[in-house]
């Protein structure tokens, strides 16, 4: 995790591929909606992950620091979907290695760790896309 966050932290690129962009098939969010993205937005907020982000990242109603977070999705993005990747690589090499059983905790805390940011960056993006065009339009 360490490497992935050096890494799309000393990224200065843009990030303007399409992939960032919001898809059609996202159905506005609803399909991660449909996979307990609330749920884990809450369990974030449960478990205080949320208010260790807003400390180290306080959320301001300027235009800059809209796009500021909408930058810094698509770099948490980057970086989960760098760490999904290895760690699915892993996660096969144990399944066929040791089994798929005994692979079934590291492809859940993939899921949980990895998987589930990722939609969550998905989800908030075009909200946060949004705010950005009222704001500007001020």
């Amino acid at each position: 995790m360490a490497c992935a966050l050096t890494f799309t932290e000393t990224l200065k690129g843009p990030l303007t591929s399409t992939y960032f962009n919001e898809k059609e098939w996202e159905l506005k969010g609803k399909i991660y909606e449909s996979f307990g993205v609330n749920f884990y937005r809450k369990l974030l907020v449960w478990v205080g992950w949320e208010k260790l982000n807003k400390k180290s990242n306080p959320i301001e109603k300027k235009t800059n620091a809209l796009v500021h977070l909408h930058y810094r999705t698509k770099q948490s993005e980057l970086g989960h979907l760098i760490i999904l990747i290895i760690v699915l690589g892993f996660n096969f090499f144990v399944a066929f290695e040791f089994g798929v059983i005994q692979s079934l905790w590291l492809l859940i805390l993939n899921v949980l760790l990895n998987l589930y940011p990722i939609f969550l960056q998905r989800y908030n993006r075009p909200r946060i896309e949004r705010a950005i065009t009222l704001s500007r339009r001020r």
